[in-house]
């Protein structure tokens, strides 16, 4: 129903040649709109739904109850299940430390909360389709795990600011929702981050419409496919120092693995853009110093960057 909306607009009121390289790229924009706001809603107050059972008081209870491997496992999933913004970082962090969960697993949690999240799973589902939806989400718990778990073998507790241990944060119990109360969290999930992203949506989805239909397929397979060894590499040494989002570069990658890039080069980019941007290490300044937050930065970006090259080298 949406690719005819698409024809009719773009053949009957622009009156536009499907097959020309405009049409096509306009026809592009506008399916791909229409597409992802609509499925990336329904996958918003789906994954929110179910957030609604993981506030991070009951995060940072549920972590206190494990030990060792399982731990971070754990840590791993819930972060799956409450994925945060980078506002987050500096309370949880604390909130976690002083409860007494060990450095490690809150970094497995750091990690994974914003690589894999509502929006990522969303619109990787809808742009690659179930297998790699679930190959990345096991993915970011892989290197969050990983993470964690060097980090804690290094006993770094020590780069931790002093203040931290030393704030006993309040212990609030939250209360349980009703059916009714999670559907209007849900939906109101779905309002709020639907009206902050759009923008990222349309100036996304629109710099893909213009390489769908007018970059060279050539130089994109030349310097991001999946036989150029140094791909994935360079593309973590450039999603690290950016500032964005999942809906503001699957669109992008999606043209880019259309016309030949590998998806690892692509997904490991996005990979160090969500889960090492520059506006959370500011943040992490604040609570841990310097010297553990360039390893955090080295042992995450390591990690993504193997993923990128296994996932070129089995996809």
């Amino acid at each position: 129903m949406l690719e005819s909306l698409a024809d009719f607009i773009v053949g009957r009121l622009f009156g536009l040649d499907l097959e020309s390289k405009l049409g096509d790229s306009i026809h592009f924009f506008i399916y791909d709109t229409l597409k992802i706001i609509l499925l990336l809603s329904f996958m918003i107050f789906t994954v929110s739904y179910i957030r609604s059972y993981f506030p991070p008081e009951r995060v940072k209870k549920i972590l206190e109850k494990f030990g060792g491997f399982w731990a971070h496992f754990m840590a791993s999933i819930l972060g799956v299940l409450s994925p945060f913004c980078s506002c987050s970082t500096v309370p949880i962090f604390i909130g976690f430390v002083e409860s007494g969960i060990p450095l490690g697993v809150t970094f497995t949690f750091l990690v994974t909360s914003p690589i894999v999240n509502e929006i990522a799973i969303g619109f990787l589902f809808i742009s690659f389709g179930l297998r790699i939806a679930i190959l990345y989400t096991v993915a970011g718990m892989v290197i969050g795990i990983v993470s964690g778990m060097i980090i804690e073998k290094l006993n770094l507790t020590h780069l931790v600011e002093e203040y931290v241990y030393q704030i006993h944060m309040n212990e609030s119990e939250t209360p349980n929702m009703d059916a009714k109360q999670r559907f209007s969290f849900a939906l109101g999930a779905v309002r709020d981050i639907v009206k902050r992203v759009w923008i990222y949506i349309i100036i996304g989805i629109g710099i893909g419409a213009a390489l769908h239909g007018w970059f060279p397929e050539d130089i994109i397979v030349k310097y991001t496919g999946p036989h150029n060894h140094f791909a994935v590499f360079a593309s973590v040494l450039l999603g690290i120092p950016l500032y964005s989002n999942a809906v503001g570069t699957i669109p992008i990658i999606k043209v880019l693995i259309d016309k030949g890039a590998g998806i690892g080069t692509a997904l490991s980019f996005m990979m160090s853009v969500v889960a090492l941007s520059v506006p959370e290490m500011i943040l992490l300044k604040q609570v841990i110093k310097p010297k553990l937050i360039a390893i955090f930065v080295a042992i995450t970006g390591a990690s993504i960057i193997l993923v990128g090259y296994l996932f070129n080298f089995i996809l």
